[in-house]
């Protein structure tokens, strides 16, 4: 399972989308609850064409409804994202992006190994995701969860490229086409194994990409 990934390097054009947050840092270590990018649709003004802002949300998906703040799940099958009734709606409503220069994997058996995947150095990616707002006395939170598919013994995010994200943000996508971006063929990544530098989570520096 893809519980944690990088965003430490972002284009000027994405800087300057609306909504960018000028305070924000390099992220070298994301884990499940951490505050995260994500990328929506909006609405032009001038002829309603689709463009793209950015917020943070919490990691963590968090519907209106939820009473229990210990379940606030991380991660969306992609097999049963649009039956379950945690994801159900949100699916069909409220898909995003979360960038990425690429995640982290563990490996192993007797002693898992963390790995760290990415489509090339400088890269970086968009995974499939859906955010839910949370009204709290006042003040809307938002929270995302990723998508993810079956790749082998792990779980893997969803990534889309250029079509398949228009696609996924695009309120009017219908239905058969978002079920073909769930199971479309993912891209080979390239991937390294690390030294264990990246296995605590508090530490958020370049040091968690230290090659074993």
């Amino acid at each position: 399972m893809c519980g944690r990934y990088a965003l430490f390097r972002w284009t000027p054009a994405f800087a300057a989308l609306p909504g960018f947050p000028a305070d924000q840092k390099a992220q070298w270590n994301i884990s499940p609850t951490d505050s995260v990018l994500m990328v929506r649709a909006v609405a032009t003004a001038d002829d309603g064409e689709q463009g793209r802002d950015v917020a943070r949300a919490r990691w963590g998906l968090t519907p209106p409804w939820l009473t229990d703040m210990s379940r606030t799940p991380a991660h969306a099958r992609a097999e049963t994202i649009a039956e379950q009734p945690m994801f159900r709606q949100a699916f069909r409503e409220r898909r995003c992006l979360l960038p990425a220069n690429g995640f982290y994997e563990w490996r192993g058996t007797a002693r898992k190994r963390p790995f760290w995947l990415t489509p090339g150095e400088g890269s970086t990616l968009y995974f499939a995701a859906i955010w839910e707002a949370y009204p709290v006395e006042g003040h809307t939170y938002l929270s995302v969860a990723v998508v993810t598919q079956a790749a082998a013994n792990q779980r893997r995010p969803l990534i889309l490229d250029a079509a398949g994200q228009a696609a996924w943000l695009a309120s009017d996508t219908a239905l058969p086409v978002l079920q073909s971006l769930l199971a479309a063929p993912q891209s080979a990544l390239r991937e390294r194994p690390l030294a264990n530098l990246v296995n605590d989570p508090k530490l958020n520096a370049p040091e968690c990409l230290t090659p074993l």
